[in-house]
C-alpha cells in the first residue's frame, strides 16, 4: 500500500512536471511572437485608420509562410495585443492567433478567420460583447478596426462558419467552448465582426 502510495505521488509530481515545461514552452513561444509582431509595427509605422480606407491598398501578392508572424490583433476592452500567426496547426497556434489559410487579409473583401486556444490567447473572450471593437494591426499595409455583430456556439465539428463572404468583407474569430472545459471542448464559440467603414454606411 506504501508503495502504491508512492507511486502514485511520483506520477503526480512527473505530471505537474510536464504540464509546467509545457506551459512554459507555449508561453516562451507567444511571447517571441508577440516581440516579431511589435518589431514588424514599428518599423514599419502603421498607417492610422479608424476602419478602412481608399488610400489603403493590400497586394494581392501578399503569401505569408505558414508559421510566419504577420502582425497583432488588438483588443481594447481587454487591453490585450496578440501576435498573429499565419496558419491554424498546433505549432501556429502555440505561438499566438492563427490566421485560417486559404481565408482573406483585410481588404480582401472576403472572410477572414483568426483561431486561437481558449486557454492562452482567447482565454478572456467570454468578456467581449456586441460593439467590442477588435483591431488588425498589419505592417506595412494598414490598422484595420472590426466591431462585434454576433456571437454564437456551435458543435466543434461544425465547417459551414468558414465560408466566403465575397464582396462582403467579414472577421470571423474561433476558439473552443465552454472556456472552462477540461480536455477536448465539444463546441466552438464563434464572433462576428464588420469593418466599421461599412458599419456606417
Amino acid at each position: 500500500m506504501k508503495r502504491l502510495a508512492i507511486l502514485f505521488i511520483l506520477l503526480g509530481v512527473c505530471l505537474t512536471t510536464i504540464g509546467g515545461y509545457q506551459w512554459y514552452q507555449t508561453n516562451a513561444a507567444q511571447n517571441k511572437s508577440l516581440q516579431e509582431a511589435k518589431q514588424l509595427v514599428e518599423k514599419n509605422q502603421l498607417p492610422s485608420s479608424n476602419g478602412h480606407t481608399d488610400t489603403i491598398s493590400f497586394p494581392d501578392q501578399f503569401n505569408p509562410s505558414v508559421g510566419e508572424t504577420v502582425g497583432l490583433l488588438h483588443i481594447p476592452k481587454l487591453s490585450a495585443q496578440l501576435p498573429i500567426v499565419e496558419g491554424t496547426d498546433e505549432d501556429e497556434l502555440e505561438k499566438g492567433v492563427g490566421h485560417y489559410r486559404g481565408t482573406a487579409y483585410p481588404t480582401q473583401q472576403d472572410q477572414i478567420v483568426l483561431s486561437g486556444h481558449r486557454d492562452t490567447v482567447f482565454r478572456r473572450m467570454g468578456e467581449l460583447e456586441i460593439g467590442d471593437i477588435l483591431t488588425i494591426q498589419l505592417p506595412p499595409y494598414g490598422s484595420f478596426s472590426y466591431e462585434i455583430s454576433n456571437t454564437k456556439v456551435v458543435p466543434a465539428n461544425d465547417r459551414s462558419i468558414i465560408v466566403p463572404t465575397a464582396p462582403n468583407e467579414v472577421l470571423t474569430v474561433t476558439t473552443c467552448y465552454p472556456f472552462t472545459y477540461i480536455g477536448n471542448a465539444p463546441d466552438r464559440y464563434i464572433i462576428t465582426a464588420l469593418p466599421i467603414e461599412s458599419k456606417k454606411k
